[in-house]
This record gives C-alpha cells, sequence and structure tokens, in this order.
C-alpha cells in the first residue's frame, strides 16, 4: 500500500478529499449516539431537585432517598472503566446498542417503582449499563473522525458532558412540576428505543472480536468493584457522618483500600487487564485525567453548591432553582463553537489555561456571598463559569485523547471520562466538608459576637420582642429569631469560604498545564 514515502509526487500533491470528508451516515450515527451520552449524564443530576416528590412518593426516610442518586453514581463509575475492553470485544455497535436497549428497559422499571428498594436496585441497572454509552462516544470520536475535523466533534461531545449535568436540576425540576417525578425515567424511553434502532442500523465504525470474552478478566472485575464502588460509598457518605468514625464508612473505606491494592496488581500482571493502565504513561494523557478530574471538581461541585444555596437560603423552589441555573447551560452552548474556533488559531494549552482562570474569577465573585444573592446577582458569576468550563474542557479532552493512537484510545477513553466522574464525586465530599466545618466555626464566632455588649444585637432583639408581644412568650421567640439570623449568615459565611477555595484552586490549577507538550492536531493524518 503506497504511503508517504513511497507514492509518486502527483499523488502526494493531490489533496486528500475523500478522506477529509466525514460521510453523512456516519455523522447521523455519531449524533445519535451523542444524544445517547447526554440521556446516561443527564440522568446523573435529573433526580437531584426532586428527590422530596420521590421520597413521598415512595414513603421513604431522607437517607434512603440519597441512594437514588447515590446507587446510579456507583454503578456508573464502576462500569466506564469496563467499557474499554467491552468495546474492543463486542465493538462499537453492539455495546452501544446493548447500553442504550438496557439504560430505557430500567429508565422504565424505575418510572413503574413501587418501593425504595425497588427503585434503588432499578437506578443501579440503570446507572450500570447507561455508563457504556459515555466512553464509547468519546472514543468515537478520536478514531472514526480525520484528526483536522477534531475542532468540530471536541466541542460537541465537550458541550454534552459539561451540559448535561449542568442542565439537570433544571430538566429534572420542570417535568416533576408538570407532570410528575416518574415521567423522570419515562421520559427516557422512546429516545431510548430510537437510540437503539439507530445505532444498530447505522454504526459500522469497528468490528468485534468476540475472542477477547475468553480471556475476560473476572478477579479483575471484582477487585475494581471493591475499589470504586467502595470509594464512590466513602465520598458519598463521608461528610454527613464524620468520615472513619461511621462503621459502614470505615469498614467500606477498609474494603476500597485492599481492593484498590489487588486491582493495581491484578492490571499490571493479567494478560488480558480488564483496564490497561499503561496509557498512563503518555504524559499528555496523563495530565490530561489529572485535568479532568480537576474539572469534574468544578463541574458537578458547582452544580450542587448553587441549588443547595438557592435552597437552603433563598427558599427557592425546584422549578425557580433550575431557571436561574439556566444561565450557565446556555452560555455553555453559545461558548462551544468559539472555543472550536479558537482551537485552530491558538494553543490549546493557553485556552485551558484561560479556561481555568475564568472559571476563578466566577468563583471569587461568589466569595462575597450574601443571603440577597438572587438571579442577577449570580448572572455574572454563572456566565463566568459556563465559559470557563467549556474553555477548559474541550481541549483537555482533545489534547488527552486526540493525540493517543487510535489503537490505545478505547481503553484510554473509559479511564479519561472515569477520573471526571471521581473529580465530582471528591469535588461534593470536599465541598460538603468545607460547608460543615466552615458554618460550624462561624457560629461560634458570631455567637461570641453576639452579646449584650453588642448594642445592634441588643437592638434587633428589643425589636422583635416589641413585635412579638401578645403571642405568648415574646422574649423567648425573639431569641429564637436571632438564633436562626446568627444560624443563616454562619452557613452563608460558609458558602462563601467554598466559593474561595475553588478559587484558589484552579488559579493553583492553571499553572499545570504548563506540564503539557504542545498538542498538534489538525497536520496530523486521519485515524481510521
Amino acid at each position: 500500500m503506497a504511503n508517504a514515502t513511497t507514492a509518486p509526487p502527483a499523488m502526494m500533491a493531490a489533496p486528500p478529499v475523500a478522506s477529509e470528508r466525514i460521510p453523512p451516515r456516519r455523522l447521523i450515527a455519531f449524533l445519535i449516539m451523542v444524544f445517547g451520552m447526554f440521556m446516561s449524564i443527564l440522568d446523573i443530576q435529573v433526580v437531584s431537585a426532586s428527590l422530596s416528590e420521590i421520597q413521598a412518593g415512595l414513603s421513604a426516610s431522607s437517607s434512603e432517598v440519597s441512594w437514588v442518586q447515590t446507587a446510579y453514581l456507583i454503578a456508573e463509575v464502576i462500569a466506564i472503566p469496563l467499557s474499554g475492553f467491552l468495546s474492543r470485544a463486542l465493538g462499537t455497535r453492539i455495546l452501544f446498542a446493548i447500553s442504550a436497549a438496557g439504560f430505557t428497559i430500567a429508565s422504565f422499571l424505575c418510572g413503574f417503582a413501587s418501593s425504595i428498594e425497588q427503585m434503588i436496585v432499578w437506578r443501579a441497572i440503570q446507572g450500570f449499563l447507561g455508563a457504556g454509552m459515555i466512553p464509547t462516544v468519546f472514543a468515537s470520536a478520536y478514531t472514526v473522525f480525520p484528526r483536522s475535523k477534531f475542532y468540530i466533534v471536541g466541542p460537541i461531545i465537550g458541550l454534552v458532558a459539561t451540559l448535561a449535568p449542568t442542565i439537570g436540576p433544571t430538566v429534572g425540576g420542570y417535568i416533576t412540576d408538570a407532570m410528575s417525578w416518574h415521567w423522570l425515567f419515562f421520559i427516557n424511553i422512546v429516545p431510548g428505543i430510537g437510540i437503539t434502532i439507530g445505532v444498530l442500523a447505522l454504526v459500522d465504525f469497528d468490528q468485534p472480536n468476540f475472542a477477547l470474552l475468553d480471556r475476560f478478566d473476572w478477579w479483575g472485575l471484582i477487585y475494581m468493584a471493591g475499589f470504586l464502588g467502595a470509594l464512590e460509598y466513602v465520598l458519598e457518605e463521608g461528610p454527613q457522618y464524620e468520615w472513619l468514625q461511621d462503621t459502614s464508612v470505615a469498614v467500606c473505606a477498609a474494603v476500597c483500600a485492599l481492593s484498590a491494592i489487588a486491582f493495581f496488581y491484578r492490571v499490571l500482571t493479567a494478560d488480558e487487564p480488564i483496564v490497561d493502565i499503561r496509557a498512563f504513561t503518555d504524559r499528555n494523557f496523563a495530565i490530561g485525567c489529572l485535568l479532568s478530574f480537576c474539572i469534574g471538581i468544578g463541574l458537578y461541585g458547582l452544580t450542587y453548591i448553587y441549588p443547595r444555596y438557592l435552597s437552603e437560603v433563598r427558599g427557592y423552589s425546584a422549578m425557580m432553582i433550575g431557571e436561574t441555573m439556566f444561565v450557565s447551560g446556555i452560555t455553555m452552548f453559545l461558548t462551544a463553537p468559539i472555543v472550536g474556533r479558537l482551537m485552530l488559531r491558538f494553543d490549546m494549552r493557553l485556552i485551558i489555561a484561560a479556561g481555568l482562570v475564568i472559571f476563578a474569577l466566577g468563583s471569587y465573585q461568589m466569595t462575597w456571598i450574601t443571603r440577597d444573592y438572587d438571579f442577577y446577582e449570580l448572572l455574572l458569576p454563572q456566565v463566568l463559569r459556563g465559559i470557563g468550563m467549556m474553555f477548559a474542557m474541550v481541549p483537555t479532552n482533545n489534547i488527552a485523547l486526540g493525540t493517543l493512537a487510535p489503537d490505545r484510545v478505547k481503553n484510554a477513553s473509559g479511564l479519561f471520562n472515569l477520573t471526571r466522574n471521581l473529580g465530582g464525586a471528591v469535588g461534593l465530599a470536599l465541598i460538603n466538608q468545607v460547608l460543615n466545618d466552615r458554618t460550624d466555626l462561624h457560629i461560634v464566632r458570631l455567637q461570641e459576637r453576639v452579646t449584650w455588649g453588642n448594642a445592634t444585637a441588643t437592638e434587633t432583639l428589643n425589636m422583635f420582642t416589641q413585635r412579638l408581644q401578645g403571642m405568648g412568650d415574646a422574649a423567648l421567640m425573639a431569641m429564637k429569631q436571632l438564633t436562626q439570623i446568627v444560624h443563616r449568615q454562619a452557613v452563608v459565611m460558609g458558602y462563601g469560604d467554598a466559593f474561595f477555595m475553588l478559587t484558589v484552586f484552579y488559579l493553583g490549577l492553571s499553572l499545570l498545564v504548563m506540564l503539557l507538550k504542545k498538542p498538534v492536531l489538525a497536520s496530523t493524518e486521519p485515524a481510521h
């Protein structure tokens, strides 16, 4: 076969028109897969604004209903790295069709769940099966399309990966208010059937290698499930149960540590490891994964902290929270094509650094937060958050996966997506810990200030007492109101501290970009 060293001059001079053109069938197949990935990522957060309705509908306790989200996350985090091996064994077409069909059936069963136990089981199955769609789309984007088209495909998957968790609470709030919580799951059924049929009919990216299934490493899967599942549980439950002081958290931490040792030994010694971690020997991929982990902290952390502030301090409903959060989603949508164009003109490392700094600026503006912060005060920070996230995420995807050899991308894609999800789990744990610790500290400090010697406190207390005259024990009720004001102020100050932590973190992270090698993508030959 002719190559660049043996081809005659006429052939070398001819423009590679055929290879540069994306066949319409292939593009449609890819867009169908992208929509499947969008559904899978959206379902992580779509229930977050409606947990109280699900709790009431299934007669569950608050600790039980939190597992509607936790079960999905744990199952997803186990399945994502597994997808690299399965996509090589089954091929993209079969794996994606199984994922989409399984996700759709599990969604149907979630909608009909009559007890919290049933809901948790079906959510875990939904998360495990749906997870296969996410890394498969990333792998397809960077192996199927010519590398000169990465500036188009990169922003599409980057937008979906960031937009879906951001608008999840919004979509969930609208659906629950308009219909009922059951429709959070039923809404997946028709698109899920369409995606399954579309993938089976159109996807022809690669061929399966069923012989690999004979060498499937079951021990590797067990160790990986113990390691990642227990880690996710510890990060989810640790902050509210004082970490290792709680028996179940301590047991899971021990399971996580032992499973991690067994897992890493297994993947380094097995003939056909369930996950090939040697991809981390590529510097750009390793640093790209570290950046992805850190971006996940901000992506999922702020998708959690904004709604919690609006609900806890402002008393917003799910619908109002969704409308306020939608600003970031619109910004991301508008920014994605701009990032694609900028990647053709500027060094991608500079774009990532700029994105991290912009994200830090958005967080810094929130360090001055008061209990009066409303839609307009949150507008600019959310716009900066949306711009920063897209600037950081899209080039990071391209640098980490777009510079790898095509035969390594499937496996690497699972690891890369895992780091973002783990970053989100670590981010939520850190933010919860900061909010808990700093709120307690501010309560103690404020209570020290609110004494009889403080003229403002005394004046406020007297005002409340006079206002409550004739309504029982006015002095006691006034003291309760003052205590509530102190507590609410401490909570708001805790949010300010969490945003300051994120500001410092992302400013520091922008310096890490300098360790990346300059990527060269557009001039590279198309990967097939």
